[in-house]
């Protein structure tokens, strides 16, 4: 591979990254109610997943499922659902407040369920697969090594992905002190509830043109 198809490799892939979506938005809120190491989990759940349909893209694995109405309208729906679930869940809070020490002792005894927010979230784009099956055409080499190629793309991806859902995770833990005034985490979770139920809405108007 050249340091030029590297470098417009780069860039796609910061495009995709950069761009805010559910995931961003999930770590953003971990990060206000439990902090910084919750959210890096729910970032870690969600870097699993997009990076499974990474190499199942480059295997040609996703070809097979983008191409499959039946898997992308399940993947497709799963997702919207899930979203739309975190809203409500949020939207109908009744929590007035955040307390740093119930947020802490809530994060260390269910860690696991961030990480598997993270993980759902980041696994039901189907877009995702998409995306992936439409842009290695563009940048594999068939006559190179393939295994070394994928460690090349699977590693920029890794490291350009997790570096926006941290930066978005710590901007949220960042905030958390403005929103432990009474009365302001009832807006925050009106405000996020409904960005939830607007992603899940749009998502389920995903199709794989």
């Amino acid at each position: 591979m050249t340091l030029e198809i590297w470098f417009y490799y780069v860039i796609a892939v910061l495009v995709l990254t950069a761009s805010p979506g559910p995931s961003s938005l999930l770590c953003m809120t971990k990060g206000v109610q439990f902090g910084l190491k919750k959210g890096v989990y729910t970032a870690l759940g969600s870097l699993t997943a997009i990076t499974i349909i990474l190499s199942l893209s480059f295997t040609g694995l996703g070809v097979i499922i983008a191409s499959s109405e039946l898997v992308f309208s399940i993947i497709k729906w799963a997702g919207a659902c899930y979203l739309i679930y975190l809203g409500i869940k949020a939207f109908t809070s009744k929590q007035s407040s955040y307390e740093t020490s119930q947020s802490d002792d809530e994060g260390n005894a269910n860690w696991r369920s961030h990480y598997l927010s993270g993980f759902i979230v980041g696994a039901s784009n189907p877009k995702a697969i998409v995306f992936f099956t439409a842009l290695f055409p563009q940048f594999i080499n068939p006559t190179d090594n393939l295994f070394s190629q994928y460690l090349i793309f699977a590693s920029t991806f890794v490291v350009l992905e997790l570096s926006w859902l941290l930066f978005y995770t710590y901007l949220g833990s960042k905030s958390s002190g403005w929103l432990l005034a009474e009365g302001r985490a009832k807006l925050f979770n009106r405000l996020t509830g409904g960005v939830f139920v607007g992603a899940g809405a749009l998502l389920s108007t995903a199709t794989k043109s």
